[in-house]
């Protein structure tokens, strides 16, 4: 079988970028696949430029030639207003193959947002394609009435995300780093961006007493939109000692600070947010964690039992489950333990891509 693929691809890593490499890799084993990657240059969202116009008709162009020859497609849409009328331009270039393509939606609030009943021509358009595509993949079931009115219920599939097999740890790590909670490590891994919750971490910090802060550590990793951004974050914990920025990292440091960490903070309200990977992938390596209920979050997390759900956008709220989880270690513990078991049942690579690859399959 010959497969189109329509996805970014890592630079720069993301969550949708990682998922497509991760799918990619398998569908290579199995099949001959022609790929047209649509990573952009930075985080950014939309198109913003002559070149990245320049770029989207490109892949409008080869996503006529290469569809012609592909038995099936497999395509990864985006949230943005520019975005889907991109993506429905390639729909079009890919009509008479729509019956053999699936679509994946990476996100979740965003789309969302642009199929509020107000935007009437947006889902109208799509609604046309809609009705001719062959599947629709989804992250978790608080995503499926995205598409009410868009897409047919039966052909809208739930696939969770993943987290890949070496940040998987055992029990007795996990158990051995509890027995050292002094200071207690919490971590921020994700790219650092407006909506993610980076800069509520850092009031959440500041505003916590003075004993309590001298008994934590925030290890913050990922990238910025720009340098004027990084600076100002690094501004705002110069001379702490507490609160550390590590860059972007991947590979063996990336392994080692989920190692590390007993709590994994990610209080997003991003509009694009999904069903974040690091969140699985904090449950692999071992830790507790900390979110918001945004977009897809709480199809994959529950309060009490995979961590603390805190209120969006409040510094308030993150003091008051840091502070909580410096009091009770032995119930982050139990948490973590549980999170790393949920993760070996659910959410490992192999069954993520069994059951796209199944979906794929279902249209030749």
């Amino acid at each position: 079988m010959r497969m189109l693929f329509i996805g970014p691809l890592p630079e720069p890593v993301t969550g949708q970028s990682l998922a497509c490499q991760i799918f990619l890799d398998e569908l290579s084993k199995k099949y001959t696949v022609d790929v047209i990657n649509l990573s952009k240059r930075d985080f950014s969202s939309g198109i913003d430029s002559l070149g990245r116009i320049g770029e989207v008709l490109a892949y409008i162009w080869q996503a006529r030639r290469k569809s012609r020859m592909a038995d099936c497609i497999y395509f990864t849409i985006s949230q943005s207003i520019s975005g889907n009328f991109k993506d429905i331009l390639i729909y079009l270039a890919c009509f008479d193959k729509l019956p053999r393509m699936a679509v994946h939606l990476h996100g979740g609030a965003g789309m969302r947002e642009l199929f509020k009943p107000s935007n009437r021509i947006l889902r109208a358009l799509n609604r046309f394609f809609f009705g001719r595509i062959g599947a629709v993949i989804v992250l978790g079931a608080r995503h499926v009435d995205i598409f009410e009115g868009i897409a047919p219920v039966d052909r809208i599939h739930v696939v969770p995300n993943f987290a890949v097999d070496p940040l998987f740890v055992d029990e007795a790590t996990i158990c051995l780093k509890f027995d050292r909670v002094a200071p207690l490590r919490l971590l921020f891994l994700s790219n650092l961006i407006s909506g993610k919750g980076y800069i509520e971490m850092v009031e959440a910090y500041k505003s916590l007493d003075s004993n309590t802060r001298e008994q934590v550590q925030i290890d913050f990793a990922g990238g910025f939109q720009s340098q004027e951004k990084k600076n100002e974050f690094l501004s705002s914990i110069d001379g702490i000692s507490q609160l550390r920025y590590h860059g972007i990292v991947g590979g063996v440091r990336k392994l080692e600070l989920f190692r590390d960490a007993h709590l994994f903070c990610l209080p997003t309200y991003y509009p694009y947010e999904g069903q974040p990977i690091s969140i699985l992938e904090a449950y692999a390596s071992g830790c507790a964690v900390m979110t918001t209920d945004h977009s897809g979050i709480l199809d994959v997390f529950a309060n009490g039992r995979n961590g603390y759900c805190v209120e969006k956008r409040s510094p308030d709220s993150i003091r008051q489950a840091i502070e909580r989880a410096v009091a009770e270690p032995a119930a982050l513990c139990r948490m973590a333990l549980n999170n790393r078991a949920e993760a070996d049942e659910l959410y490992r690579t192999d069954r993520y891509n069994a059951r796209l690859v199944h979906i794929v399959e279902q249209l030749k």
